[in-house]
């Protein structure tokens, strides 16, 4: 597999020959830590823009596998969770006053004209991924200069119209909350009732019903029960659960409904 560099100047250099030149995808990493849902931003050399994991659907592969693509070069990680969630197509929604030829040009290393394919009206088809916060092994890239997990109640200024982007995942992501058993991509393998509770609640930014929640959950045996305590200071240490994986891909395939 090429680089992601490699990859950036074979993009530019052949002019999108072998990629299609007004498609491309947009990844919003999604990680839980600490009881805060965070997001992957990239921080570019030139641009002093904070933006989302992208890249150009080469010609040989379909929207999933860019999408896929593009999250293992920026997190290490393979067979992550993946949904897309909706597409952008303003006519202007890659004019921005510092994204211009002379930027470019120092990015690749020769001249870029206005003309050049890469300013031309781009459609973005957006997707989230979801991973456990610890395993992501962040690589910024050969445009960014740093790479770091942001709080989504507290983000910086974005390039484009990333923020509307990160806006609309979100959206997403609480809607299919509700459809599907998503959390064992952002919980460690062992996890109490309370961890998976807290973890609807701040990715939802609401109270659940404490009973029903985990009756549901146990009930459809997307979660079961372990003989094991979680050791922890307290009186009362609480039982250690975790996902039947095959039940939970299941789920993922048909849907249901947690309330």
């Amino acid at each position: 597999m090429i680089s992601a560099k490699e990859e950036m100047f074979e993009l530019l250099a052949k002019g999108g020959k072998d990629y299609r030149a007004n498609v491309s995808v947009d990844n919003v990493i999604f990680g839980y830590h600490e009881k805060e849902l965070k997001v992957l931003l990239f921080h570019n050399i030139h641009l002093s823009l904070w933006m989302l994991p992208s890249g150009y659907i080469k010609k040989s592969e379909d929207a999933e596998t860019a999408a896929a693509r593009v999250a293992r070069q920026r997190t290490g990680l393979d067979s992550l969770f993946l949904q897309q969630f909706k597409i952008f197509s303003d006519p202007g929604r890659n004019v921005d006053p510092l994204f211009t030829p002379e930027i470019l040009g120092k990015l690749a290393g020769y001249p870029i004209d206005q003309n050049h394919w890469i300013f031309d009206a781009v459609i973005s088809i957006g997707f989230y991924t979801l991973t456990e916060f610890s395993k992501v092994n962040i690589n910024a890239g050969y445009f960014s200069e740093e790479a770091k997990w942001w709080d989504l109640a507290d983000l910086p200024r974005l390039f484009l119209d990333h923020q509307l982007i990160i806006n609309e995942a979100l959206k997403s992501l609480r809607l299919n909350l509700y459809h599907y058993p998503i959390g064992y991509e952002l919980l460690p393998e062992k996890f109490t009732l309370p961890e998976i509770r807290i973890l609807y609640e701040t990715i939802l930014g609401k109270q659940m019903d404490d009973r029903n929640f985990a009756r549901k959950l146990t009930s459809l045996g997307i979660i079961v029960k372990l003989d094991e305590l979680k050791q922890m200071h307290g009186h009362r240490l609480p039982y250690l659960y975790k996902f039947n994986k095959e039940v939970y891909q299941q789920a993922l395939t048909e849907g249901i409904f947690i309330s």
